[in-house]
C-alpha cells in the first residue's frame, strides 16, 4: 500500500479483509534472507495498481521505486502481467502529462483497464471514475485464464 492508500483504509483492515500479508514500506524487511521488494516481484503473477492517481502513474512510468508498489512494479520479471486502474478527476485524467504516463506504461507491457464516466468524489461529471469492481475482477480473471 503507499501512503496515500493508507488515508483511505488501514493496513490492517486490508490485510484482515484480503486475509493476506499488507506491506507498506520498500525498506520494511520481515525477513533477513530475501528483499521484500524483490522476492514479492519473484511471487507475482498479475500486478494490478487498483486505484491507480495520476502520481502513482507518472512515478510508475519514470521508474521511480520510492515506495513499495514502485519499486515491486520495478522488480517484476518480464513475463508478469501488469494491469493498471486510473481514478481521478477527468481534467487529471485527460491531462497530456497523464495520457503521455498511461502510454509510456502501455509500451512496457501494461494494460489499462479505463475509468468510466460518472459523478466524481469532486462533485465533477466525468471519465475519471474508477471501473467497476466487476470490470476489473472480470479483466483479471480472463488474464489469468490466459496464462494457464
Amino acid at each position: 500500500m503507499t501512503e496515500a492508500a493508507q488515508q483511505f483504509i488501514t493496513p490492517l483492515t486490508l490485510q484482515v479483509l484480503s486475509k493476506n500479508p499488507v506491506h507498506t514500506s520498500v525498506m520494511s524487511e520481515d525477513r533477513p534472507d530475501v528483499v521484500n521488494h524483490i522476492e514479492l516481484g519473484k511471487q507475482t503473477d498479475l500486478f494490478l495498481v487498483a486505484p491507480a492517481s495520476a502520481d502513482t502513474i507518472a512515478r510508475l512510468s519514470h521508474g521511480h521505486a520510492n515506495d513499495i508498489v514502485c519499486a515491486v512494479a520495478l522488480a517484476l520479471p518480464a513475463h508478469v502481467i501488469k494491469m493498471i486502474a486510473p481514478a481521478m478527476n477527468t481534467n487529471m485524467y485527460e491531462h497530456p502529462l497523464t495520457q503521455t504516463n498511461l502510454n509510456t506504461l502501455k509500451t512496457i507491457g501494461y494494460q489499462e483497464i479505463e475509468p468510466k464516466t460518472s459523478l466524481l468524489a469532486c462533485g465533477d461529471l466525468g471519465k475519471g471514475a474508477l471501473a467497476t469492481v466487476d470490470d476489473i475482477v472480470q479483466i483479471v480473471q480472463d488474464a489469468l485464464l490466459d496464462i494457464t
